[in-house]
């Protein structure tokens, strides 16, 4: 029961900070908490129950969940990398916290920062793709406009990752 809690509980946090959103007019891209969201999932819930609550978010958003940015559900097609994204470093970051990169703050910050890296990387890629644009049309549109707020989230990740570990702790149980 504790690791459904935990799995729901995540995607639940990843769907409220998507409703965070600030739409940028010159790209399908917006503004999101939904990338600090992934972090401190990834980093707190370990690589099995971060995939499983960042699949179920993906999932239950595209069966019509409004959940995504701005209230919407359904395909995103040209931000819909950033969303695999999201499975793909909670899977990092989970290994990365359960080799023990969590439980320090300067190792769980560069732990985020992979995860990050790995969530534009797919992001930007699809967003290129799907447009039809140059790689350098991409990166301006779907990496440059969030670099500073991405700073800022890892920053609140780094703040925010004791009380999810206890968070943790608690509900499975787990004595330190």
């Amino acid at each position: 029961m504790a690791n459904l809690i935990l799995v729901v509980g995540g995607a639940g946090l990843v769907g409220l900070l998507a409703q965070i959103s600030i739409p940028l007019g010159f790209t399908p891209v917006p503004i999101t908490g939904q990338t600090l969201g992934v972090a401190i999932v990834g980093t707190a819930l370990g690589w099995r129950r971060a995939v499983s609550s960042m699949t179920l978010y993906v999932a239950a958003g595209l069966v019509g969940m409004p959940w995504f940015a701005e209230h919407t559900s359904g395909y995103p097609s040209a931000t819909f990398g950033y969303l695999l994204g999201f499975v793909a470093a909670s899977f990092v970051l989970g290994l990365l916290a359960e080799r023990g990169n969590d439980r320090s703050l300067v190792s769980a910050l560069g732990s985020i920062f992979v995860g990050e890296v790995i969530i534009f990387a797919f992001g930007v890629t699809w967003l290129g793709n799907s447009l039809h644009v140059s790689a350098q049309t991409a990166i301006k549109d779907g990496l440059t406009p969030f670099v500073i707020g991405e700073c800022l989230k890892l920053g609140f990740a780094g703040v925010g990752l004791p009380s999810a570990w206890r968070l943790v702790d608690r509900v499975t149980g787990r004595q330190k």
